[in-house]
């Protein structure tokens, strides 16, 4: 199936944390090297078949460059400013750096390079693999019973009571069913709900219809440095270090489950709790999950209430104002909400991920705190990182 233009038309349909990694990692290990691996979570759906289409878009790719309008906006947000810029000026993708493959009916991809060049191309190409599978395999798909969904979860907080104080952002981009859908979603909600969309985490989204870009770190950053740091059991306090160095104070919510949260809170001393003004939760059950940070804080004499947490697993509106107002009174609530506001068609959306598997020629991993999430290549490495780390096996 051809379409008269690329899926993706700019370099800023991305997700904010991807402009402050690539910057921290410029600034402090610019001659790092990674490699990302493709996954479909998904069973039994060939998308090997569309691996062809799917390489055409990776290669228009390489003709995209930041616009001024574009450089000028980037300009004015404070953690990004500065010499940065001038290397976005001048920046290019690399299709090169991708090799594509189709190995029957899966689709085997590999990003591998610098990691300031490699590590971009996820989220494009996550976009990019979901967009070209739904318009092949539904050609004539209707959004009217999609729209209509989209319009009960809006009329489900506006007039519901319990919502009071419930803030949450567009998390959709990684998933979502098209580029013009995902923008159809962020538009709306912009409008019909002021009081509780604070954002959206792409760049393109919130430049265009000026939302606040909302995006810290991802787990790839904090796995890097399992290979960038001196000693394996130091690597989340090295990361965590670094960020603080590069944005003094500035995009202070870290990620949690990289090695998960157990391991994280006890790397968690009260200098990272008072620098960091919150944390983010991505797996594991999120109830347990606050408990167990609000009381890592009461421990360090901090006021939890003081502090952000940001809920980002797999939430729907219903779950996530439950959530809200369960922890609302111990902690301040922050909601990430994905693939239920831009991939709900009445149909599974696909599982589809990009992980950093190595950095500068080692394995590195993530081991979740939701059984599956999980994704590491050598299993020799993962056993040493679990017993560096006190993480029993049942975990990964």
């Amino acid at each position: 199936m051809k379409v008269d233009k690329p899926i993706i038309r700019t370099l800023m349909d991305t997700d904010r944390y991807k402009f402050s990694m690539q910057k921290t990692f410029l600034h402090h290990y610019p001659g790092a090297n990674a490699k990302y691996r493709f996954k479909c979570r998904t069973l039994g759906v060939n998308i090997g078949r569309y691996a062809s289409e799917i390489r055409e878009e990776v290669q228009s790719l390489n003709s995209l460059t930041f616009s001024g309008e574009e450089l000028d906006y980037l300009r004015k947000i404070p953690s990004l400013s500065g010499d940065y810029i001038d290397f976005l000026r001048i920046f290019r993708l690399d299709s090169g750096c991708v090799n594509i493959e189709e190995r029957g009916s899966e689709l085997v991809i590999e990003a591998e390079g610098p990691i300031v060049h490699a590590m971009p191309f996820e989220l494009y190409l996550l976009s990019i693999i979901q967009e070209v599978y739904t318009r092949n395999e539904y050609p004539d798909q209707n959004y009217r019973e999609p729209g209509n969904r989209l319009e009960e979860k809006i009329s489900f907080l506006q007039n519901n009571p319990d919502a009071h104080g419930f803030r949450y952002a567009d998390f959709g981009g990684r998933r979502r069913e098209s580029r013009d859908w995902h923008e159809y979603t962020v538009q709306r909600q912009a409008e019909a709900l002021p009081q509780h969309f604070i954002g959206t985490s792409n760049m393109w989204l919130a430049m265009k219809y000026g939302l606040t870009p909302v995006g810290t770190m991802a787990h790839e950053y904090l796995q890097a440095f399992q290979a960038l740091g001196p000693r394996l059991v130091d690597s989340q306090k090295i990361a965590l270090e670094t960020w603080v160095r590069e944005f003094r104070g500035d995009l202070g919510i870290a990620l949690t489950d990289v090695v998960g949260m157990d391991a994280f809170l006890r790397d968690l001393d009260l200098y990272f709790a008072k620098l960091f003004d919150g944390f983010r939760h991505d797996s594991g059950c999120p109830y347990q999950w606050t408990r167990k940070l609000v009381a890592r804080l009461k421990e360090l004499h901090i006021d939890p209430r003081t502090k952000t947490a940001v809920f980002s697993d797999g939430l729907t509106m219903e779950t996530a104002l439950a959530l809200h107002n369960s922890v609302k009174d111990e902690i301040t609530p922050l909601f990430g909400i994905g693939t239920h506001l831009t991939n709900d068609f009445g149909r599974p959306p696909l599982n589809l991920v990009m992980k950093m598997v190595e950095c500068n020629g080692q394995p590195v991993a993530k081991i979740s705190d939701s059984p599956g999430k999980g994704m590491c290549d050598n299993a020799n490495f993962l056993r040493y990182l679990m017993q560096v780390y006190r993480i029993a096996e049942e975990a990964a």
